[in-house]
């Protein structure tokens, strides 16, 4: 039985094989991507974002039971910050999940960012695909926790969330960011701290000021105390609301299409990172020596790369 097959039946470890694959670049999970694709689009994608220390693993954990009471069948990407300098990450959410790890109708998944921006790795979206063709009903991706940077998550996602915490300055960074435009939904985590009605108060105003065009939904924001699952049953429901809205609303086409849109966008600034990779350094000092000596122009020396064809002589080893 062909890798793709195992998985369209549900199999972790062809799914585990074929995600290692896809963050390794090898030719054949690539190859394999490419016909999973078809039987693909029926989950619905929950994108997480907020700030480092706002709770998204532990808030996570807590949805996974809530969701799985009501039978649903889970998948959860998160994606961790790469460091810069080693090149490595902690993939340390399935610690925060662990007690859901045996189950099997749960997959969860640590992503390295390598460097990618807006709150995801390349391999995110590949790797939603491999869970949406095992099965699964929801699949949660928990963006990289960069705060407000974190922009594509939403274009990724049916139905975006925002963690927030009391006492971080998310009162102040609401105002000066544009989370109001990408979230669906605001969760107001650790809410036994000080400040968290003030944060609310501070949501709604917002929110009143700032519509952003939205007539049908207005987005919900919630309290939750995830360490002590506070919330979290309310937090659900809102998330199945929202699911419904979009169904009936035929918002869900919009979405899908803006998911398509930031797919292609990745696809093409990965085949020009490859396609970067495969010219001689030789060529690229010589360009970056003209660039200096003002001979020409970055445009210009950019489109001398993209030109280059496959068999160029300037490829490297030749």
């Amino acid at each position: 039985m062909s890798l793709l097959n195992k998985v369209l039946q549900g199999d972790v470890l062809a799914a585990a094989k074929l995600i290692r694959g896809l963050e390794d670049d090898l030719p054949g999970a690539v190859a394999e991507l490419k016909d999973l694709y078809l039987h693909t689009g029926k989950a619905h994608i929950v994108g997480v974002s907020g700030a480092p220390g706002a709770g998204k693993s532990t808030l996570l954990g807590c949805l996974i039971g809530a969701f799985r009471k009501r039978n649903f069948k889970l998948g959860v990407v998160a994606v961790d910050p790469t460091s810069p300098l080693s090149g490595g990450a902690i993939l340390g959410d399935r610690l925060r999940m662990q007690k859901h790890g045996e189950d099997k109708d749960v997959f969860i998944r640590s992503l390295a960012s390598r460097g990618w921006k807006g709150g995801l790795s390349r391999a995110t979206v590949n790797t939603v695909h491999v869970l949406d063709a095992m099965g699964k009903n929801v699949i949660f991706v928990e963006a990289v926790g960069s705060g407000q940077g974190e922009t594509d998550f939403a274009r990724l996602a049916d139905t975006s969330v925002v963690v927030m915490v009391p006492g971080m300055g998310d009162d102040i960074q609401t105002i000066k960011a544009g989370i109001m435009e990408v979230a669906d939904i605001f969760v107001i985590n650790k809410a036994d701290r000080e400040g968290a009605e003030s944060l609310k108060m501070s949501l709604e105003t917002m929110l009143e000021m700032n519509p952003c065009g939205r007539e049908d939904w207005k987005p919900e924001i919630l309290l939750t105390t995830a360490t002590e699952d506070k919330g979290i049953e309310e937090l659900t429901e809102v998330l199945l609301r929202h699911q419904l809205f979009l169904a009936h609303s035929g918002e869900i086409e919009k979405r899908r299409r803006r998911r398509a849109e930031l797919e292609l966008t990745m696809a093409v600034e990965d085949a020009l990172r490859r396609h970067l990779a495969t010219v001689d350094g030789c060529y690229l000092e010589k360009l970056v020596d003209e660039l200096a000596a003002r001979k020409t122009d970055p445009n210009t020396a950019a489109r001398k790369v993209i030109k280059l064809p496959p068999t160029s002589p300037f490829r490297k080893g030749r």
